[in-house]
C-alpha cells in the first residue's frame, strides 16, 4: 500500500527505524521552538472558554504566551501576552477584562490591541506611535469547537493544514459538544513519547489486556498528509478504538459487557446514554440476531433515546462513519477519539526545554440538551490519583517514564514502528523531520 504526505513525498510501508534524538536532546527541544511550536497551527482552546466579549484565556508553550480573547459575539484575536514597554507580560491564566493592563506602569490595551493608555506618552516626542504600540498579533481560527493559533504570518489557513482530517471529522459536529471533565498532569518524558501513546491501537493486547477478552483485532492505520487515523478491525464495527467484540457468540451480551466496561475504567469513549441502550438489548433482540444487525439497534435506540432528552445525533452515513476510523492525530500535539456524541482527547506540550518532561492533557467533551452543559475545571490530577484517571488511562500513564528511561539505553537503536498498525508514528516523525530539517525516519535493514 502507498500513502501520499501532502507536505512531502510518496510514502512507502517499508519498515524504518527512528532515530532518538527527537526525544532526549536538548538542542533538538531547543530547535522545536522556531522549527515546529513557530511554525504549526496548535490547539490553543476551545470556543466554549471563552463564550462572552471579554472572555480570555493565555495558552503558553515554551517561553511563549498567548492572549486568546473574544473581541465580538463573531470575532476571536490572539495577541502576543506581552507588554510593549518593558516585556511585563499582560494576562495570566484564564478571566474576563474590558481592557489588558500592564501591572508594572500601567499601560492599557483595548480588546482590539489598540493602545489605549502610556503613561505620560507625550514624553517619546512623538516616536510612540498608535501603529508600534499596537499589541502584535498572531494568526487564530476555529475549527469543530477548537480555537486554533499559528504564530506563523505565512502560515497556510487552518482549513488546508487539517486537510482531510477536518472533511473526516466534519459530520462529527465536534462544535456542539462541550466538556465532561478536564484534567492534566506532567509525564517524566518526552511529549512525542506521550502523544505516540495514543496514535496507535498496537498496544492494545499489552497494555490493556483486560479490553481483548472477545480477541485480538489488528487495527487499520493510515496517513493523511500532516495527520492520521487508525481504526478496529477492517474499517468497521462499534465500541471504540479501545475495545472489540468481534469474537463475541453473543453480540447482545458483548456489546453491554464491553461498554460497561469502558465506561467504568476510562469514563470516556461512550456515554451513558449508549451504556445503557446497550444493557437493553439481551431484552429487546433475540439471541440470534445477526451482529451487525444488534449493532445497528444499539445506534439507533441510543439516538433516539438521546433525542428524547433534547440531544440529537449528527447524521453520518454509515460508510463514512467506517472510513472516518476512531483515532485522529492532529500534528503536531493533538489526539481526538470521536464518536457519535462524544469525543476523548489528548494535547501534549513540552515542558519548558527539558527533554525528559511534558505536559499532557486529557479531557471529555459530549452533546448535551441546551442549558445543561456542565463547566468543568481543568483538574491539576497527578498520576497517583488512580481513582481520578481510572484503570485504562492509568495502564497507558505507566508506560511513559519507562519508555523516556529506554530509549536513552545503549541498547537500544531506536523505535521500529510496526509499519501497517502504527503508520502514525511513523508519518509523525516523517513530517516532523521536514519541519526540524534532520532525523527522517531510515530504512530498517
Amino acid at each position: 500500500m502507498t500513502v501520499l504526505n501532502k507536505i512531502g513525498r510518496e510514502i512507502t510501508d517499508r519498515p524504518v527505524v527512528i532515530g532518538i534524538e527527537p526525544y532526549v536532546s536538548q538542542a533538538y527541544a531547543r530547535a522545536e521552538d522556531e522549527k515546529l511550536w513557530a511554525k504549526v497551527w496548535q490547539v490553543a482552546c476551545r470556543a466554549e472558554e471563552i463564550p462572552k466579549v471579554g472572555d480570555y484565556v493565555t495558552y503558553e508553550i515554551l517561553d511563549e504566551s498567548i492572549i486568546v480573547v473574544r473581541v465580538s459575539a463573531d470575532r476571536i484575536a490572539a495577541y502576543y501576552n506581552v507588554c510593549l514597554h518593558r516585556g511585563r507580560r499582560l494576562a495570566q491564566g484564564c478571566g474576563h477584562t474590558k481592557r489588558f493592563v500592564c501591572r508594572f506602569h500601567g499601560w492599557k490595551w483595548s480588546l482590539e490591541g489598540e493602545n489605549v493608555e502610556a503613561l505620560a506618552r507625550e514624553e517619546w516626542e512623538g516616536a510612540l506611535t498608535d501603529d508600534n504600540l499596537r499589541m502584535k498579533q498572531v494568526k487564530v481560527d476555529s475549527w469543530g469547537g477548537w480555537v486554533f493559533i499559528n504564530m506563523d504570518p505565512e502560515a497556510e489557513p487552518l482549513r488546508t493544514y487539517l486537510g482531510v482530517a477536518a472533511d473526516m471529522l466534519d459530520p462529527f459536529e465536534l462544535d456542539k459538544m462541550r466538556y465532561r471533565w478536564r484534567q492534566w498532569l506532567n509525564f517524566p518524558c518526552n511529549w512525542k513519547i506521550a502523544i505516540e501513546a495514543f496514535v496507535e491501537g498496537y498496544h492494545v493486547p499489552g497494555t490493556h489486556p483486560q479490553l481483548t477478552k472477545y480477541g485480538v483485532k489488528s487495527t487499520w492505520s493510515q496517513a493523511h498528509g500532516k495527520h492520521t487515523v487508525f481504526g478496529p478491525g477492517a474499517q468497521k464495527g462499534f465500541g471504540g478504538a479501545s475495545g472489540g467484540t468481534g469474537d463475541a457468540p453473543d453480540m447482545r451480551v458483548a456489546l453491554a459487557d464491553v461498554l460497561g466496561q469502558l465506561w467504568e475504567e476510562v469514563n470516556a469513549t461512550t456515554t451513558q446514554t449508549i451504556v445503557d441502550a446497550a444493557a437493553r438489548l439481551v431484552d429487546e433482540l433475540p439471541a440470534d440476531t445477526p451482529p451487525m444487525q444488534v449493532q445497528a439497534h444499539l445506534m439507533m435506540q441510543a439516538a433516539k433515546a438521546d433525542a428524547a432528552r433534547g440531544v440529537m445525533w449528527p447524521k453520518i452515513d454509515p460508510a463514512h462513519f467506517s472510513k472516518a476510523g476512531t483515532v485522529w492525530h492532529i500534528f503536531p500535539n493533538t489526539v481526538v477519539i470521536q464518536g457519535p456524541t462524544f469525543a476523548l482527547c489528548y494535547r501534549a506540550r513540552p515542558d519548558g526545554f527539558n527533554p525528559d518532561s511534558c505536559i499532557f492533557e486529557v479531557y471529555v467533551i459530549e452533546r448535551f440538551p441546551e442549558g445543561q452543559e456542565p463547566k468543568p475545571e481543568n483538574r491539576y490530577t497527578p498520576i497517583e490519583d488512580e481513582a481520578a484517571w481510572r484503570k485504562v488511562l492509568g495502564q497507558d500513564f505507566a508506560n511513559m517514564g519507562a519508555v523516556q528511561q529506554g530509549v536513552k539505553s545503549r541498547g537500544f537503536p531506536g523505535p521500529r514502528p510496526n509499519p501497517v498498525q502504527e503508520r502514525g508514528v511513523t508519518n509523525f516523525h516523517r513530517v516532523l523531520a521536514e519541519y526540524m530539517e534532520t532525523g527522517a525516519p531510515r530504512p530498517l535493514d
